[in-house]
């Protein structure tokens, strides 16, 4: 052989071996997630219940996976971010009607006056709640919801909140759905608020939205025309021992998988894991300072105690986000 050729034969090798290592490389589907245990346990979860013949194998009817929104799929610190919608609503809706910024609550809320809105079992932030998620049909609500994702920032990342999403989680979603799992979220936040972004930012379409809820009235307009009107009465909290709950009456089956990240997703966790079969609890411990928050057993928001200890006992899978994941935010 020539050397010509012989040159020609190892470039074309080394560009196979190239290749070959890029293609492998790209075949990690959970590129994001450190290697480690947290990682190898989602692998070998979903390799055994998707394995034909196996003895843990899932038929993909019943391939539920559930995750909470708030703090699992995206942040949750300062505040909720549905509550902080609430806050922008009344502060635009004071501008309009000054006589508001004299009224309680909402002389509270413009003042950032979070001790005064959570006296008296939170009265306050429900009244906020109130006055900006109800009195207006649900093509209004879903409007404004859009319309303030479209325009606010979070007020420390200074980030568009849709950017506020978990880089590893989005590719856990698009793992088990590849994988022949159907993904919900099951959260304690509204769920008509969260089905405005949800396809969109998770892929999850909205009838497999599972979260609070108002009254909602069917009615005709003066002119005939049909519509949804919200009205400020609570109907159902999807929250705590109401996840359970709210999976049985949205969803039908027990999940095979959930992901949670505070005491609110215990239960939710018990649940699952409670059935027959292989089951996977997973919980997301927010310990990043540095790129996220660090925070669990005494955090106003997200607190995570009891499930914490219920993960240790039980063998569940704590996932360490500063460990864990090589980036934070998509």
């Amino acid at each position: 052989m020539s050397k010509f050729r012989i040159a020609v034969a190892a470039l074309f090798l080394a560009a196979s071996c190239a290749w070959s290592a890029g293609a492998f490389a790209q075949a990690d589907p959970l590129p994001s997630w450190n290697e480690g245990k947290s990682k190898q346990a989602i692998l070998d979860f979903v390799g055994k219940v998707t394995r034909e013949g196996g003895p843990d194998f899932v038929r993909p009817a019943e391939r539920i996976a559930t995750f909470d929104n708030d703090g699992t799929l995206w942040a949750e610190q300062p505040v909720y971010f549905q509550l902080q919608f609430a806050f922008d609503e009344v502060k635009r809706m004071a501008a309009e009607k000054p006589a508001l910024q004299a009224t309680e609550p909402y002389r509270s809320v413009l003042a950032r006056d979070l001790k005064a809105l959570s006296a008296n079992g939170g009265k306050g932030v429900l009244q906020a709640m109130a006055l900006t998620h109800a009195g207006m049909t649900t093509d209004a609500f879903n409007a404004a919801v859009d319309k303030w994702l479209s325009i606010a920032r979070h007020p420390t990342k200074q980030r568009p909140y849709t950017e506020m999403v978990y880089q590893p989680q989005l590719e856990l979603l698009a793992y088990l759905r590849a994988n022949g799992f159907k993904t919900f979220i099951v959260s304690g936040g509204g769920v008509e608020f969260m089905r405005v972004f949800a396809e969109k930012v998770y892929g999850i379409p909205p009838e497999q939205v599972v979260g609070s809820s108002g009254v909602v009235k069917f009615r005709l307009t003066v002119d005939g025309k049909p519509e949804l009107f919200k009205e400020p009465k609570n109907e159902f909290i999807d929250d705590g021992p109401g996840k359970p709950v709210g999976i049985n009456r949205f969803i039908g089956r027990r999940p095979i998988l959930a992901f949670g990240n505070s005491d609110g997703d215990l239960q939710m966790l018990q649940y699952t894991v409670g059935g027959l079969g292989s089951r996977l609890a997973l919980i997301v411990h927010h310990t990043d300072a540095e790129r996220e928050w660090a925070y669990d057993r005494t955090s106003h928001i997200g607190r995570l105690d009891k499930a914490l200890d219920e993960a240790a006992a039980k063998g569940w899978t704590v996932v360490d986000m500063k460990t864990d994941w090589k980036t934070i935010f998509r």
